[in-house]
């Protein structure tokens, strides 16, 4: 017999950037899966991520709290099994709990992972895959080879059709497994894929879907000189375009096969009695400051596509305007599915119920940085007191304590600093940066200057 509990379906992207969305209004993009899927439910246009980097900022969705608090800070930290998740909240209310795909344990998966009853994480899937496929997947060489081609500038398709795909491969265990397990307790499912993460893959049946041409390159602004990283200094124009292209290609491949999914979920009979949230972990920066990357603060990078549809409880067709934060998913999702067990400690709140956040925060550990939004205003601190070791190196690797401040509703695009101009808001937005960051850190008195700078030079 059914469940009367309503349902879970978590869709994750990796690297999904909330403006390449047609709901979003950008008219290139083909995710008509998404747009229906946010007329259906309720989109929030400004929702950020609370790190701009893969692993941080999906253990602090799972958890509910910033990076620093859920001890996940740097792309190789793996997640303390002691550490509260919603999917361990969610089998103590007794849903049956599973994860396909990338979730970035930096563990082996498997079954009872942070409370995923079957976690078929991405180790199990590119095995699974690699062995049905029976050929191997080209090499991927990041920062070995020169940018334009670990970032696909030449958009080429992977030797794949869109059913030889690991994606669509994940695709048809993650409906086998929802098949066979609907039926008897309600289910949360978590689908999470790889694109459109660089090299931004595509099937073959793509590969003239998106000329390099239609799309323009971003400007690069005065202030942007120093602080791009080398390994894209040396892009053409045409090669920036071709790298959009593969990344357009790729989301509208990832939207395919989300949209195959909800499919199966509707021919199951299930839409009514199920949550679907769709998101990506961060977003991406397509050239813009002269950057192909999350890694850094600026709009692009960390601005989220996110939706939630269930019907009857989640308005259709309703666009969110206010800022939003990701910390901010797992209490929502908590309270529509009714669970009496909350987390015991968490920095979010709930989307549609909570007070309206004052500010947003964000950090970015592996640079030593962190951001904090207020009103129309963003500021950025980074000690700068060391070269980066992510793979981003500037032409000044060491530059010293910096403070950006931008004006977000005079400067959409964050070109220029006016931190020099308003030094008093400086302070104030400082001061709450360092306020929040201590309130939030289990270890007392411990201030963000020295957290964010390496233990032995602090």
């Amino acid at each position: 017999m059914a469940s009367e509990k309503p349902n879970l379906l978590f869709l994750m992207a990796d690297d999904h950037a909330g403006y390449v969305l047609g709901a979003a209004g950008n008219n290139l993009a083909q995710t008509p899966n998404l747009d229906r899927l946010a007329r259906q439910g309720t989109r929030f246009a400004s929702n950020y991520c609370n790190s701009p980097v893969c692993t941080p900022s999906r253990q602090s969705i799972l958890t509910g709290l910033y990076p620093h608090a859920a001890g996940v800070t740097t792309l190789k930290t793996a997640l303390s099994e002691d550490k509260i998740t919603l999917a361990d909240l969610l089998g103590a209310a007794g849903y049956n709990t599973a994860a396909f795909g990338k979730m970035h344990f930096n563990q082996p998966g498997k079954d009872g992972l942070h409370g995923f009853k079957t976690a078929m994480t991405e180790d199990h899937v590119n095995r699974g895959w690699q062995t049905a496929i029976g050929k191997p997947r080209p090499p991927w060489r990041p920062f070995q080879d020169p940018a334009r081609i670990w970032l696909n500038s030449a958009r080429q398709a992977l030797p794949f059709t869109d059913a030889e795909m690991r994606s669509t491969w994940q695709l048809e265990h993650a409906k086998t497994w929802l098949n066979q397990n609907h039926k008897d307790a309600p289910f949360a499912l978590w689908f999470s894929i790889q694109e459109p993460h660089s090299p931004f893959d595509f099937p073959t049946e793509d590969q003239a879907r998106f000329s390099p041409d239609r799309f323009q390159v971003p400007k690069v602004g005065v202030e942007d000189g120093w602080q791009i990283p080398l390994i894209f200094r040396d892009l053409s124009p045409q090669e920036k375009q071709g790298i959009i292209a593969a990344y357009y290609s790729s989301t509208s491949f990832l939207d395919r096969n989300m949209g195959r999914l909800l499919a199966h979920l509707n021919k199951l009979g299930l839409d009514d009695n199920t949550l679907v949230v769709y998101m990506a972990d961060h977003g991406y920066s397509l050239g813009q400051h002269g950057r192909f990357e999350k890694h850094c603060f600026y709009q692009p990078a960390m601005q989220v596509p996110l939706i939630f549809r269930m019907p009857g409880k989640v308005e259709q067709g309703k666009v969110i305007a206010r800022a939003t934060e990701s910390v901010d998913v797992s209490p929502t999702i908590c309270r529509l599915l009714g669970l009496k067990d909350q987390f015991p400690k968490t920095h979010g709140r709930d989307l549609f119920t909570g007070k309206p956040r004052d500010d947003i925060f964000s950090i970015y550990l592996e640079n030593e940085e962190a951001c904090m939004i207020w009103e129309n205003w963003k500021l950025i601190y980074t000690t700068g007191s060391r070269k980066r070791t992510d793979g981003y190196e500037t032409a000044d690797p060491a530059p010293g304590r910096i403070v950006r401040l931008y004006d977000r509703k005079h400067d959409p695009g964050e070109f220029t600093n006016v931190a020099q101009k308003y030094p008093a808001l400086v302070q104030t937005l400082t001061r709450r940066l360092e306020e929040k960051f201590q309130a939030t850190h289990p270890e007392p008195g411990l201030t963000l200057d020295n957290y964010l700078r390496p233990r032995d030079t602090a």
